[in-house]
C-alpha cells in the first residue's frame, strides 16, 4: 500500500487543521509515493524506535510527539533528534506525527484520559476559537434544496450534536447582464427581478475548499454570489482538555490514588488538600498550566495535567486540587488508541504497537 493511501486515514484520525499554530504535525519525513510495508505506532520517534521499526519491517512510524518540532539547520547526528532523523532517512522510513491535532479532537488524548478515569458528562475544557465560518449564498427556489443538500454533503451545517443546520429566507434578487453574460434567467441587458432563497450555513474552516467546490458545482447561476465570514463562536467539539464527573465522589487522597492506579503514575505532585470531595474533574494531557483558569471557572474540584511549575501550584487559590501526573503518563494510552483506530481501518495490514518506553523522566 502506498503512503498516499494511508495519509487520508491519518487525517481522519487527527485532522491537521485541528493542530495548534505552533505545532508541527502531519508527514514529517517520507514520500507519498513510497510503498509501505508496515506501520509502527509510538509516543516518540527516537533512534531506538527507528531501530525497532527496521527490525519489525515497518517503514512508516506514526508518533504522537513530532520528532521535528523546530527547524534543523544541520543534520550531523550530534543530537537525539538529528540521529533519529538520519537513521530514518538512511533506511527510507517515513514519520508522521499527530500531536495537538489529536489533542484537540473530541475523541483524542483528553477523551482517552476521561475514559480511563470513567468520567461522565464530559465536554471540552478550552474550546477552539475562530474555527467556524459562515457561508451565505443566494439561488432560485427550484435550486435551493439541491444546493443546500450538496453543501450538507460537503460538511456544512454541523453544529454540536446536530447536522444539516441552515437558515433560509425568501427575497427578491436583481441583476442585469452585459454583452458577455449568459444568464440562466432573462436576457442580456434585461433588468431581472427574481424570487430567490438566501441560504446560510456554518462550517469548519478546513472544509472551505470542499464547500466552495460543492457550491459552484450545484449552483445554477453563471455567476455565483456568496459571502464567507469568520465567526467568533467557540467550537463545542474541538479544543484542548476536557471536564467531566466521577460516577461517585471521592476524598482527595483516595482520588489521587485512583488516578495513580488508572494512569500508571510513579508519583503525583499536587497542591494543598482542601478537605473537599472530588466530583467534577478537569483533565488536559501534556503541558496544561495555561488552562488552570478554565478549570476554576467551570467549577472543577480537581485539575489533572503535567509540567506544572512551582509557582503555578499557588494558582489553585484554595479553589481546586491541582495534580501534575506527568507528561508521558498523561498521554500514555494515546498510542494504543491510534493502533486500535488503524487496525479497524486496515484490518489486513501490519499495525504494530511500539514496545519502547520513551519516557525520559525516571523516578527514584
Amino acid at each position: 500500500m502506498k503512503l498516499q493511501s494511508i495519509l487520508p486515514i491519518l487525517e481522519e484520525l487527527a485532522p491537521l487543521e485541528y493542530a495548534e499554530d505552533f505545532d508541527n504535525v502531519g508527514l514529517l519525513l517520507g514520500n507519498a509515493e513510497q510503498e509501505i510495508s508496515g506501520i509502527l505506532v509510538c509516543h516518540d520517534a527516537l533512534e531506538n524506535v527507528v531501530d525497532e521499526a527496521i527490525e519489525k519491517n515497518c517503514n512508516l512510524i506514526v508518533c504522537f510527539h513530532p520528532i521535528l518540532f523546530s527547524g534543523l539547520k544541520k543534520i550531523t547526528g550530534k543530537t537525539y533528534v538529528e540521529r533519529a532523523v538520519l537513521k530514518a532517512i538512511k533506511n527510507d522510513i517515513a514519520i508522521y506525527a499527530v500531536h495537538t491535532a489529536l489533542d484537540n479532537h473530541q475523541n483524542g488524548v483528553n477523551k482517552i484520559i476521561c475514559n480511563q478515569l470513567k468520567l461522565v458528562n464530559t465536554k471540552i475544557l478550552v474550546p477552539k476559537e475562530k474555527f467556524i465560518r459562515k457561508l451565505i449564498t443566494y439561488t432560485i427556489p427550484e435550486n435551493h434544496q439541491e444546493l443546500r443538500n450538496a453543501l450538507f454533503e460537503a460538511g456544512a451545517g454541523n453544529i454540536g450534536n446536530y447536522e444539516d443546520c441552515s437558515f433560509n429566507s425568501k427575497g427578491i434578487g436583481t441583476y442585469m447582464g452585459n454583452e458577455n453574460s449568459n444568464p440562466e434567467i432573462g436576457q442580456r441587458f434585461e433588468f431581472v427581478e427574481n424570487d430567490e432563497i438566501k441560504i446560510e450555513v456554518t462550517f469548519e474552516k478546513h472544509l472551505e475548499s470542499k464547500i466552495l467546490k460543492a457550491l459552484f458545482k450545484n449552483h445554477v447561476y453563471e455567476e455565483v454570489a456568496y459571502e464567507i465570514y469568520e465567526l467568533q463562536n467557540q467550537h463545542q467539539n474541538i479544543g484542548l482538555g476536557m471536564i467531566g464527573e466521577l460516577e461517585n465522589e471521592m476524598n482527595e487522597s483516595d482520588f489521587l490514588q485512583f488516578v495513580k492506579d488508572k494512569m500508571q503514575c510513579e508519583s503525583i505532585r499536587h497542591s494543598v488538600f482542601l478537605n473537599k470531595k472530588i466530583k467534577k474533574v478537569a483533565v488536559l494531557g501534556g503541558s496544561g498550566s495555561f488552562a488552570i483558569g478554565y478549570a476554576k471557572r467551570l467549577g472543577a474540584n480537581a485539575f489533572l495535567t503535567a509540567d506544572l511549575k512551582y509557582h503555578q501550584f499557588y494558582e489553585a487559590e484554595n479553589q481546586l486540587l491541582l495534580a501534575d501526573i506527568g507528561h508521558y503518563e498523561s498521554e500514555r494510552y494515546t498510542k494504543n488508541y491510534i493502533v486500535d483506530f488503524l487496525i479497524k481501518k486496515f484490518p489486513n495490514f501490519a499495525i504494530i504497537l511500539s514496545e519502547q518506553n520513551t519516557n525520559p523522566v525516571k523516578y527514584f
